[in-house]
């Protein structure tokens, strides 16, 4: 298995990305830098008809 070398370590700062709000606004990650601590969960087929 090939390690991918841009993956981001522990303690590593998450990268920066945007996705569309429920109001259908952008959201930046980064727009909570500093202000409230962020925590990210996915859930691969989630949303899916699997």
């Amino acid at each position: 298995m090939a390690k991918d070398v841009n993956a981001p370590k522990v303690g590593d700062e998450a990268p920066d990305f945007a996705l569309k709000s429920h109001l259908d606004s952008e959201v930046k990650l980064s727009d909570f830098r500093g202000k409230k601590n962020v925590v990210m969960a996915f859930y691969p087929l989630a949303f899916t008809p699997v």
